[in-house]
């Protein structure tokens, strides 16, 4: 009977750390905008000196912090954080977590203390999302090349019922776009669904290319290919987006990926 239980047990905790490995993580998405060089480069400090070490001392790893690829017009000064977080759990646990760290409290003083009159930002904007089943967990993009010639795309999904979003998310999985996204090298990070956010329904996710020319082949190949052709007419998943909106952006020195 011992020998049954224990055998049992083994199980049980094999079927835990199978079920916790495949478990969909979570990710917070944080964009900063400044009205100044001074303010960006205070939060710019922030995060490479004080925030992410925290992170990873608790365990938080693969962080991205990105800013937007310069463009014609007058390129916005704005900073986007992508967190990882293994559970609600974890993610509703970090801020109270941080600030009872003391080495994030004196390595981050001059940003956490900036006075009313010289805020170290103009506003923070949070999403909050759940990775998809197809793709459960972040992959951090293995591109090598220059950090200021990669396109990291970031997209947003809306759509105009609840109805219409969740057939857009099983186009991805079930219908085989994540899959698609893959053989075509793609180098997807996440693919999620925003579960709290300022725009919803929605979802979200990030493809990363080496350069320009590079992101455009690569979308050339998904709109020529057989399945996108076959996939994109299928009645079940018309009329699926109300709204695509695209950023492209690029890593910074410090960011994980």
């Amino acid at each position: 009977m011992k020998k049954i239980t224990k055998v049992l047990c083994v199980c049980i905790l094999l079927a835990s750390i199978q079920s916790f490995s495949q478990a969909q993580e979570y990710y917070q998405l944080k964009v900063y905008s400044f009205e100044t060089d001074a303010q960006q480069e205070l939060t710019d400090d922030y995060l490479e000196d004080a925030y992410l070490p925290a992170l990873k001392r608790f365990d938080i790893q693969n962080v991205g912090v990105f800013k937007p690829r310069p463009t014609d017009s007058v390129t916005p000064k704005m900073t986007y954080v992508l967190i990882p977080f293994n559970s609600l759990a974890q993610f509703s646990l970090i801020e109270n977590t941080l600030l009872k760290d003391q080495t994030h409290l004196a390595a981050g003083t001059a940003y956490l203390d900036a006075p009313h009159d010289k805020p170290a930002y103009a506003r923070i904007e949070s999403t909050l999302m759940k990775a998809f089943i197809d793709m459960p967990k972040m992959s951090a993009s293995k591109l090598d090349g220059p950090r200021k010639d990669r396109i990291y795309e970031l997209r947003s999904y809306e759509a105009a019922t609840e109805t219409l979003y969740k057939k857009k998310v099983d186009m991805f999985n079930a219908g085989g776009e994540v899959k698609l996204f893959d053989d075509l090298g793609f180098n997807a990070v996440f693919y999620a669904e925003v579960i709290s956010g300022s725009q919803m329904p929605n979802l979200m996710y990030m493809t990363t290319h080496a350069n320009q020319e590079t992101r455009d082949a690569n979308w050339k190949n998904f709109v020529d290919s057989e399945v996108w052709s076959k996939l994109k007419v299928m009645p079940k998943y018309q009329n699926t987006v109300s709204r695509n909106d695209t950023k492209f952006l690029y890593p910074t020195e410090y960011s994980d990926y």
